[in-house]
């Protein structure tokens, strides 16, 4: 039978998604409650391979079990095990050529900038704290230029192992509330390595007025990480949904929005 879990989790204590040998991953902690669990040797595979300190509402794996128990009821048994920084929001039986992170569908991430003038502890191990004053209406203004089918070399690590650079960004927001909370809201077919944290650090330096707004679609159109801003750092990142177009499932139960990352 192949599973499909919705995970939720606290990336601060981890190094990221993907196991590695240097520190402590969700990918690894997931592999080894679930092969404890159910006394068979279990790896999951991710949707997305989110970075050290990178949280997520709603990142989606896969695994194959050999078990009579209904793959809605693992979610239950599952969380009795797991860490209080890792839960498994739904779980269902999905068909056996489901691939996480092969579906076609749509990602969404969220990164959060408290801009006051004086940090909050509350909310540091999910925001930046930025206390020179940001200029929204102009980072809006820049968003806009990201939205649509780009090449984002311009805004992807040179580390970046891909076979095309080319991706599609149908909502690009900046927004701030009554709390001095900044939120970028990008959607999009998928993502290159540090993309959203690359094109916040873009949107930070417009804000700031060390980019004008318009100078983001020349930074687009160069191809060059090095015409673009800093990497933003990770607390602030948040994978929020997992949509796919496809939703490849058998359980009557499993959630058809992946809600919620």
């Amino acid at each position: 039978m192949r599973v499909k879990l919705t995970i939720a989790y606290d990336g601060t204590a981890y190094c990221g998604w993907q196991v590695q040998p240097n520190g402590i991953t969700v990918q690894q902690v997931l592999n080894e409650t679930l092969s404890e669990f159910f006394h068979q040797d279990i790896s999951v595979v991710g949707a997305s391979r989110t970075d050290s300190g990178v949280h997520a509402l709603c990142n989606v794996c896969a695994f194959d079990v050999d078990t009579k128990m209904p793959a809605e009821k693992i979610s239950y048994a599952l969380n009795q095990f797991l860490p209080d920084d890792i839960s498994v929001v739904d779980s269902c039986e999905v068909e056996g050529d489901f691939h996480p992170r092969f579906q076609k569908g749509k990602k969404t991430y969220e990164y959060k900038i408290l801009n006051s003038k004086l940090p909050n502890p509350i909310v540091r191990l999910y925001s930046l704290f930025y206390h020179r004053p940001l200029d929204v209406e102009k980072m809006k203004m820049a968003a806009g230029y990201l939205v649509g089918e780009h090449d984002f070399t311009s805004f992807s690590s040179i580390h970046a192992q891909t076979n095309t650079f080319v991706r599609t960004i149908y909502v690009c927001n900046v927004t701030k509330d009554e709390s001095d909370m900044i939120t970028i809201h990008i959607e999009g077919n998928g993502f290159l390595y540090n993309m959203v944290r690359i094109i916040t650090g873009t949107l930070i330096e417009v804000g700031n007025g060390r980019i004008p707004p318009q100078k983001v679609k020349e930074i687009l159109e160069a191809k060059d990480r090095s015409k673009a801003g800093p990497t933003a750092p990770p607390e602030g990142l948040t994978l929020v949904e997992i949509q796919y177009d496809e939703k490849k499932k058998i359980s009557e139960n499993c959630i058809d929005s992946e809600k919620n990352a």
